[in-house]
């Protein structure tokens, strides 16, 4: 009995010890990214600039893609994007009670590609981006009509 008691306190010097040193070997440096993912971006670079603009765009088309279109009529279309060699990049449809505001995030997205593009020198294909003759409601969705997909 002498010998059990004997060994409960050196099993709790034990477990109180590891127990220390686990605590100390903590990475104490929260300087230090856990990842190479989560490290600082380098907001003067083309690759945070090209994410940025990505961003917008993904906003400015999302603020649209969930509106239902039952009347054509009551839809407008703008360029959006400007292709180094000048032109559009894609046109956008958008509902006409809105048309104040979305136009001038459009216009905003499309002065920072200006500006993306002169900053990096950007090249484009030159590829002239037909404009919509028509907009079409198909299944509660707008469509832009160019001259090349419209199903006469």
């Amino acid at each position: 009995m002498k010998k059990i008691l004997l060994h409960i306190p050196i099993l709790v010097l034990c477990t109180t010890m590891s127990l220390i040193s686990c605590n100390a070997s903590k990475n104490t440096n929260i300087n230090l990214p856990v990842d190479i993912a989560d490290r600082p971006t380098d907001e003067d670079s083309q690759k945070y600039d090209q994410a940025q603009l990505d961003k917008l765009k993904a906003s400015i088309e999302s603020e649209v893609s969930g509106e239902k279109c039952t009347d054509a009529s009551d839809w407008a279309f703008a360029p959006m994007g400007v292709k180094s060699c000048g032109g559009p990049q894609q046109y956008i449809a958008y509902p006409k009670e809105k048309e104040t505001a979305f136009l001038e995030r459009v216009n905003d997205y499309t002065e920072k590609v200006r500006i993306f593009n002169e900053k990096y020198n950007i090249m484009s294909d030159c590829t002239v981006i037909p404009s919509p003759t028509a907009l079409k409601c198909v299944k509660g969705k707008v469509r832009l009509i160019t001259p090349d997909n419209d199903p006469k």
